[in-house]
């Protein structure tokens, strides 16, 4: 297969490396590669005989006319020279894009094969037994828990549900605090009559738990303070049951479940937070002849930093002590997105089985951070003009000023009372500058900025404030 590698002089030295040992003419159409104009690719394509053309992934124009006239497809290559080379070898091998950047859609590709392979793992897994279609622990993935607290006071309560279940949730934890009644638990339980997933009911007071088992699925928690007064209506209902130690030991207390007919028991021998024993509690996490609760969320609540990492560290901690549900939360701001993220996780744990290390899997949680940093070509300049400081006296737009925010995943401009919203940054600067809204360019630089900030507030589920730091 001959390749033709059209690229700028700013990056033809790496190109030609990213070559060596492939049938591929490397030529140089410019100063820099994004800006190779469909006119110059068909003059090149025109001088050989190729069988396909990788472009620079940064070029933004359509070459689909000059596939058509030429007939030799051009394939978008990676935005950044240095990643050429583990392009190259892939070239008729494996489908690249005419339209998207190679690493973006090979990334793409092996994504949907990783999810692929955890829903087929998940598929053939033996569990150790099953929760209204969710199976639990044996070779199966670690399920996650998200919790709601104090169900009672949620307005609208199967919004909130349907919200944790859509972002990974395996099971769905309504807790109910000291102020909680009898009425209450029924009251939310019966509002999620049309909900599917499985539900667990979180409280230690007998009445609640009763009063719950006409729908919940699994009981938080059982010990011996409780087993005697509603154990056997637990078995009745046949709902499963988090059994903690308390003034028993988890092995007592298992034991007592059991005997009051209990046969879904996952044994908690409740992980610590962070400073108040994590360690010492993680040596609590051995067989206990019943699948294993890991209360993650706990820890992420009581630790400052971002729930991301904590979140891949405590599933991987998870599946190393065999853990079969993994509890998340999200009850303050820092630990907004736990659940997505910890499902996330506990699926990179699916792909790591047959791996020494959860790595290279094809889906990872890495956000701000990127895996390696690219050396791209220094710039090129002759003179420098150092940059002046903006005047403090601001050129009002004669169109009028804006006012920006964020409603969901929309970014809204207002001006005038009309609001222009979208969910990327340029889309929704063309419309304004489209419907002649901006006649200043300092005005749309300062636009731009103020746009990009707010979808990137999206993006990472931050405050978005108006003029403030980002």
């Amino acid at each position: 297969m001959r390749i033709l590698l059209p690229t700028g002089a700013a990056t033809v030295d790496i190109v030609r490396k990213a070559a060596a040992g492939f049938n591929a003419d490397v030529m140089v159409t410019g100063k820099i590669a994004s800006f190779l104009t469909p006119h110059a690719l068909r003059e090149l394509i025109t001088k050989g005989a190729y069988d396909a053309v990788v472009v620079s992934g940064m070029c933004t124009v359509s070459f689909e006319q000059v596939e058509r006239e030429t007939g030799v497809p051009v394939y978008r290559g990676p935005r950044h020279a240095a990643d050429l080379a583990g392009i190259l070898p892939l070239v008729g091998k494996v489908p690249l894009s005419r339209t998207v950047p190679a690493e973006d859609f090979l990334a793409a590709g092996k994504a949907k094969d990783a999810v692929k392979r955890v829903m087929a793992a998940e598929i053939t897994a033996e569990p150790e037994f099953v929760i209204r279609g969710v199976k639990i622990g044996g070779t199966s993935r670690i399920k996650v828990l998200a919790e709601i607290m104090d169900a009672h006071r949620v307005e609208i309560i199967q919004d909130r549900v349907e919200q944790y279940f859509s972002c990974g949730a395996d099971i769905v934890d309504l807790g109910f605090g000291f102020d909680a009644t009898p009425a209450d638990v029924k009251r939310v339980f019966s509002e999620l009559e049309e909900i599917n997933g499985p539900l667990s009911v979180d409280t230690q007071d007998p009445d609640l738990i009763r009063t719950a088992l006409f729908r919940a699925d699994l009981v938080l928690s059982l010990q011996e303070t409780n087993i005697p007064l509603v154990g056997k209506d637990v078995a009745r209902a046949g709902a499963a049951a988090v059994v903690v130690p308390g003034g028993n030991t988890l092995a007592k207390n298992i034991t007592r479940a059991r005997r009051a007919g209990v046969s879904c028991i996952i044994a908690d021998p409740l992980l610590q937070p962070v400073g108040s024993g994590l360690v010492t509690s993680l040596r609590q996490f051995k067989d206990s002849g019943c699948p294993l609760f890991f209360g993650a969320g706990n820890v992420i609540e009581l630790l400052d930093a971002d729930s991301i990492g904590t979140n891949a560290l405590l599933a991987g901690m998870a599946m190393e002590t065999g853990a079969a549900v993994i509890f998340s939360s999200e009850h303050s701001d820092k630990t907004r997105g736990s659940i997505r993220e910890m499902r996330r996780a506990t699926e990179m744990m699916v792909l790591a089985r047959d791996r020494p290390y959860p790595k290279d899997l094809g889906v990872d949680l890495l956000v701000l951070k990127e895996k390696r940093r690219r050396r791209e070509p220094p710039l090129e300049y002759k003179t420098v003009i150092p940059a002046g400081r903006m005047p403090n006296e601001i050129t009002y737009d004669p169109k009028g000023n804006f006012r920006i925010g964020i409603e969901g995943d929309q970014i809204v401009a207002v001006i005038n009372g009309k609001a222009m919203k979208g969910s990327r940054w340029q889309d929704v600067l063309y419309t304004l500058i489209d419907g002649g809204h901006v006649s200043l360019l300092d005005h749309a630089g300062y636009l731009g900025r103020e746009l990009y900030k707010a979808e990137l507030a999206i993006r990472y589920g931050r405050s978005f404030e108006q003029d403030g730091e980002f």
